[in-house]
């Protein structure tokens, strides 16, 4: 089984950040037995910065990999995750939950003939060769009539949350509906493990940089870690 674990880092995102998250996410990739591939270049300049995690849909069939794991680049991943892909069918795809897509995403036909309301929160995601699709970027729409299917929440918007950074969740959404995707959340399975009280990740998109870094630094104290950035 060949794996890749990605993230997007364009413009050299916050190292700040970085410093801290990374050496989780390589320690993480080593224990799935994943390449990690960090996307740097971008690919759709005039679009939203966010669009450009879909470049995984390329790259993964470039590497030839049989399964694909995508976290942002400040998500914090718990040394004792275990690899998600040894819980997971080929033929069904991964986040860590699920949001109700009709509360931030203008309907298609798609997701009215789908059904079953499922929003991406694309911070995390698995996926395998099967179902590339999760990324494929959409050749029936254009930038505009996306932004104008993309709602973000009160919530979202009292904290700087714009339609543009969401352009990757509503796609992705979209695309489980259109090609029918089978879906499974990560919250699922520790629920089925009898693993609900632990804790794996630390991820928060709607606080500004430097409430991350405290949050994060507390985080680590807590989970008893020390991160080296040399």
């Amino acid at each position: 089984m060949k794996k890749a674990l990605y993230t997007l880092n364009v413009n050299n995102y916050s190292p700040e950040i970085t410093d801290l998250t990374y050496p989780l996410l390589k320690m993480f990739a080593d224990k799935c037995h994943a390449e990690f591939h960090i996307i740097t270049e971008r690919r759709w300049p005039w679009l939203p910065v966010t669009f450009e995690k879909l470049q995984i849909f390329a790259i993964s069939q470039e590497l030839g990999t049989d399964w694909n794991i995508y976290l942002d680049g400040d998500a914090l991943v718990h040394p004792d995750t275990f690899d998600p892909t040894e819980h997971l069918s080929k033929d069904t795809v991964l986040h860590n939950g699920c949001d109700m897509a009709g509360n931030r995403w203008q309907y298609d036909k798609y997701f009215r003939r789908d059904g079953r309301h499922i929003g991406s929160g694309n911070w995390f995601t698995v996926a395998s060769d099967w179902c590339i699709d999760l990324w494929r970027p959409p050749d029936d729409l254009t930038l505009d009539q996306i932004l104008d299917n993309i709602q973000p929440t009160v919530f979202e918007q009292s904290h700087g949350i714009t339609k543009e950074h969401l352009i990757d969740d509503y796609v992705l959404s979209r695309n489980i509906a259109k090609y029918g995707l089978k879906f499974k959340s990560f919250t699922e399975i520790l629920k089925a493990l009898n693993l609900t009280r632990d804790e794996y990740f630390w991820h928060q998109y709607t606080i500004p940089t430097d409430e991350k870094i405290k949050g994060m630094k507390e985080t680590l104290a807590r989970w008893g870690l020390t991160i080296d950035r040399n």
